[in-house]
């Protein structure tokens, strides 16, 4: 990856031993703190992240980095703006909002995916055998704007009409609420949810958006502001690079890196992060592409699919809506 090399030669520069031959130490630059915030509370999908910290790859290239988790989804966005943070992982949905609700230039520009593919799914009872079956029931939704979106695709990708499914606004308590028969089926993260649903209840069906139309997209990329990535480039450069090698070691050492996450994260379902983490293994390495790479004809067939379905007006500009440093590595 030319963000990973690029990354990486700068940080070779500041840590050169300089001066005029008199001592034989290099100096090493001073590390630059770096704030990330997660999309939600810490779970199995940022086990690269921590695994950055724990092996050190932030450090390795002057970097610290801090995490920490938004109290509300829509936080991450505020702080970002306001500049009380550097980084933020983000729906990729809520990305394209904050893009179009800005028509002169962007506010937050996306620089590298987390995840290479949707999460987003419905999760149906267990004689709810297909999505065509929702019709004439009761589907809960978080009440995010990209639920509805989620939700019809996957009812109109099996052959229903998704205009005869009621809906209700349930927050965050697919779970709760599924399992306790007050609907249907919900809208959720099939790695989240998902997992935790079927280790409490075996026999639910998840149905995943990119199964019933919907391009394989990744669904939370790590964004900036326009002003940071010019401010301090070579500190964007550096995050982009130790979370690319954690994700690294993440996929060949998943056992490993959980074990990371569970230390710096007490209070965590060891088993469930490992269970979660198998499942989306996958979802971290792209088919034929390379962990981190923006893949510029994927996110143009991801931003008609945005439009068409509703969750913007108009169709998402990949070219202002992802910093072409970084989007740029693929074509």
């Amino acid at each position: 990856m030319r963000a990973a090399t690029l990354a990486t030669a700068l940080v070779a520069c500041l840590l050169a031993a300089c001066g005029s031959g008199a001592s034989t130490t290099a100096t090493r630059a001073p590390e630059q703190s770096a704030t990330v915030m997660l999309d939600f509370t810490p779970n199995a999908v940022h086990a690269g992240i921590y695994a950055a910290i724990a092996k050190g790859y932030d450090r390795a290239v002057g970097v610290r980095l801090h995490v920490t988790a938004p109290t509300a989804s829509t936080v991450p966005i505020k702080l970002l703006e306001t500049g009380k943070i550097d980084f933020a992982i983000l729906d990729i949905h809520d990305l394209a909002i904050a893009d179009q609700s800005s028509p002169t230039q962007p506010r937050i520009v996306g620089i590298l995916p987390i995840v290479q593919r949707p999460l987003s799914a419905v999760i149906a009872a267990p004689d709810i055998t297909s999505p065509r079956a929702l019709q004439g029931k009761t589907v809960g939704i978080t009440g995010v704007p990209s639920d509805t979106a989620v939700l019809r695709s996957v009812v109109a990708g099996s052959g229903g009409d998704p205009a005869k499914v009621k809906t209700i606004t349930i927050g965050f308590n697919a779970v709760t609420d599924l399992l306790a028969g007050r609907v249907a089926a919900a809208t959720a993260f099939w790695n989240d949810e998902g997992q935790a649903i079927q280790s409490k209840r075996p026999g639910f069906h998840i149905f995943r958006v990119e199964n019933y139309g919907a391009p394989t997209y990744p669904e939370l990329v790590l964004c900036a502001t326009p002003s940071t990535l010019k401010r301090t480039p070579a500190l964007a450069h550096g995050v982009v690079d130790a979370l690319v090698r954690g994700y690294r070691y993440t996929v060949l050492h998943p056992r490993q890196s959980a074990d990371d996450l569970d230390r710096q994260v007490p209070g965590l379902d060891p088993s469930l992060v490992r269970a979660q983490l198998a499942r989306l293994l996958p979802a971290f390495n792209p088919a034929g592409g390379h962990i981190g790479e923006l893949n510029i004809a994927t996110l143009r067939a991801w931003a008609r699919w945005e439009a068409q379905f509703g969750i913007v007006s108009r169709t998402p500009d990949v070219a202002t809506m992802f910093d072409p440093v970084f989007a740029g590595q693929a074509g």
